[in-house]
């Protein structure tokens, strides 16, 4: 994590802003622009960034991620493992919902049972078979097998007080029932056990939380008693609300954005490296040559991924050169990336290609952070080893339907992990295509190898995270070895803040900042 700091003196504003002085003068009042505001209050409509936002506000999880990618209690205090398919959690005394009832183990068992009728949840919890309550403030989570990613799944349990959705509203409404995109009682109510609730909404203009007054968290340092939440959908008008001093946080911030920002005497920006990683794919089938590992070696060996993150991305990302990002299970600390323009010549006319060949590639234009110039400077790059690239590139809409016709010898594609897990990269993008299981579903590169099929595989019943972590990163290792794909970035993520806002504390690789525990001077 990289955080710019500036020392000079803060212009106080002339006026505050009616909201401001409609709470008293200790109170803090964060006004915070995203690009979009929450689309539904119930917390199992839609699986999204904005909804695990919005969860982390108005609800605690059992246990959420923290910066270190490690796990920290939250509503439950503490977690053992009682056999390969049992994990038990121990929930927190006296926490409180909004409605003021206790929190038990009822209320994550019927949190639990609501995920697994999520349309958009489900598939995050299909191995996992039941959540039996032991006692009141015990609850066993159960899987189908030995499953290692049981705690990354806790960190979606965001308990919700059952009896509050028990029954019907006044217009005859299942107050439990999750309707997709429509009008439900949940969608425009939530009690939860978190630091904010919901003071007022006005869809697409103007979400108010105020604090909690049971919030279970005592030891927590927030001092933030309101949040206005304003959506800003361009990043400019963003970026500009903020530096006249109009909010106090803005995020995302584009990269266009970040030397703007960081120059300036009245915001602190903070960058932190992401877990998105950026690739080419190299299709084994449409092109014979790279079937041929020394051919692969080259054009791994031939992109300058470290001069792209420098010139292209303006140091907003880290350079690659292998999918796991540093942190996760899997991320294998020995590996490097590795241009050497020389060497790629070499082994390129060692595999019989000095003359080069001819390639066509696809890219989005409008999908990842400047990915139309990367597609272009690696093109360029090819050109240096007499690969020559035909290129093109289109809006994403029309991109991903060439993707999964697999249009284009080289193609790229970005991965987010769900799980914050190694396996689940080497699952979509790396293992062999397998229509009927869906595993290698977004290999387009076509690339296959049995142990590395293997290994992730047996990952998944391994609950021993350090017998784990050696098979994991093993199959980094092969693909490395193998230049199974193309590594070039993980994208880094950016948040600014008036001076004195610290958001430093309270951001994060997963962009769910902690807001309870947000401090303003």
């Amino acid at each position: 994590m990289t955080i710019h700091y500036k020392t000079r003196r803060i212009i106080q504003l002339a006026a505050l802003s009616g909201v401001l002085l409609a709470v008293p003068i200790h109170a803090k009042t964060l006004k915070l622009a995203y690009d979009a505001d929450p689309v539904s209050l119930d917390l199992h409509e839609q699986l999204s960034g904005g909804t695990l936002q919005l969860s982390h506000m108005v609800c605690d999880p059992l246990i959420r991620w923290n910066q270190d990618l490690g796990f920290d209690a939250r509503v439950a205090s503490s977690w053992q493992r009682q056999n390969d398919t049992t994990v038990r959690f121990n929930l927190r005394t006296g926490v409180k919902f909004h409605s003021g009832r206790e929190m038990t183990a009822k209320d994550v068992k019927f949190t639990f049972d609501r995920l697994k009728e999520s349309e958009d949840f489900k598939g995050v919890f299909a191995n996992f078979i039941e959540a039996k309550v032991i006692d009141d403030h015990t609850i066993d989570l159960i899987t189908d097998g030995p499953y290692p990613l049981v705690e990354h799944t806790a960190t979606y349990i965001f308990p919700l007080d059952s009896e509050f959705y028990t029954g019907t509203d006044e217009r005859g409404r299942d107050k439990g029932e999750i309707v997709k995109h429509g009008d439900s009682f949940a969608s425009a109510n939530v009690s939860c056990t978190g630091p904010f609730t919901v003071a007022s909404r006005e869809q697409g203009v103007k979400v108010v939380f105020e604090r909690f007054a049971d919030y279970w968290d005592t030891a927590s340092p927030g001092n933030v008693k309101r949040i206005v939440l304003t959506p800003i959908k361009e990043s400019p008008t963003r970026v500009a609300a903020l530096l006249s001093g109009d909010i106090d946080f803005a995020a995302p911030i584009p990269p266009t954005d970040l030397v703007r920002i960081d120059n300036s005497d009245k915001v602190d920006l903070v960058t932190m490296s992401g877990t998105r990683i950026i690739t080419f794919q190299l299709n084994q089938k449409r092109r014979h040559e790279f079937a041929d590992a020394r051919v692969r070696q080259a054009i791994v060996h031939a992109i300058n991924n470290a001069g792209i993150v420098e010139k292209i991305m303006k140091k907003f990302g880290t350079a690659a050169a292998q999918q796991s990002p540093k942190g996760y299970l899997g991320h294998n600390a020995a590996l490097a990336p590795r241009y050497d323009l020389e060497k790629a010549k070499a082994l390129l006319a060692e595999a019989g290609y000095a003359d080069g060949f001819t390639v066509t590639m696809m890219a989005p234009n409008n999908r990842y952070v400047n990915d139309a110039k990367i597609a272009e400077a690696v093109a360029g790059m090819l050109a240096k080893i007499n690969i020559q690239v035909d290129l093109t590139t289109m809006p994403k809409a029309q991109y991903w339907p060439k993707y999964d016709e697999r249009a284009a010898d080289i193609m790229m594609i970005g991965w987010h992990s769900d799980t914050e897990d190694s396996a689940n990269f080497s699952e979509f993008l790396t293992m062999t295509p397998d229509e009927e299981t869906g595993y290698g579903q977004y290999n387009s590169g076509n690339y296959s190898n049995a142990e590395v099929d293997r290994l992730v595989l047996d990952s998944a019943k391994q609950t021993d995270p350090a017998e784990r972590a050696q098979m994991l990163q093993r199959v980094e290792q092969i693909l490395y070895d193998d230049a199974a794909f193309v590594p070039l970035h993980w994208q880094d993520r950016a948040w600014a803040a008036r001076k004195g806002v610290h958001i430093d504390k309270v951001v994060n690789v997963m962009n769910f900042p902690y807001l309870g525990d947000l401090v303003m001077d």
